[in-house]
């Protein structure tokens, strides 16, 4: 069962996975937008352990590194209820990474630079923050309201 996260605050891990120039999003397949691979962090996991956890619930991946570079306040209404989320985004390199889903309700894909660019990438900040951190690598700090 899901857990009704109204009125709480959130705590995420977001992993940006580059492969051959492209960025790998994940989508739901009931809605028509794109996030990051991730989730949320649970009590007692340090960041470190939930992206590794995500990553292998959602793709089976090994990962080799990781690499914080930023954040993302991102308060937003879904289906009716409001969510207040910290993300801390970390760069994660990984071995042989697919677009596969283990999760029968998201898809994995990689986009190049240019359409990652133009989607519908939601937090809005976070896809931006990445455009740039793709160019100038500096850590960021962004607030999505």
């Amino acid at each position: 069962m899901a857990k009704d996260y109204k009125n709480e605050f959130e705590l995420c891990v977001r992993a940006i996975i580059q492969q051959n120039g492209k960025i790998l999003v994940c989508t739901n397949k009931e809605k028509n937008y794109y996030f990051f691979p991730g989730g949320h962090i649970n009590f007692g996991e340090t960041a470190k352990e939930a992206i590794e956890r995500e990553l292998n619930e959602e793709l089976s991946i090994f990962i080799k590194s990781v690499s914080f570079i930023g954040t993302i306040e991102n308060v937003f209404k879904e289906e009716g209820r409001k969510h207040h989320e910290l993300d801390l985004v970390f760069s994660v390199k990984a071995e042989k990474v697919r677009d596969k889903s283990k999760e029968d309700h998201i898809d994995f894909l990689f986009l190049d630079t240019k359409r990652f660019a133009k989607e519908n990438t939601f937090p809005l900040a976070l896809r931006d923050n990445i455009i740039k951190w793709l160019k100038n690598k500096k850590i960021f700090w962004a607030s999505e309201t």
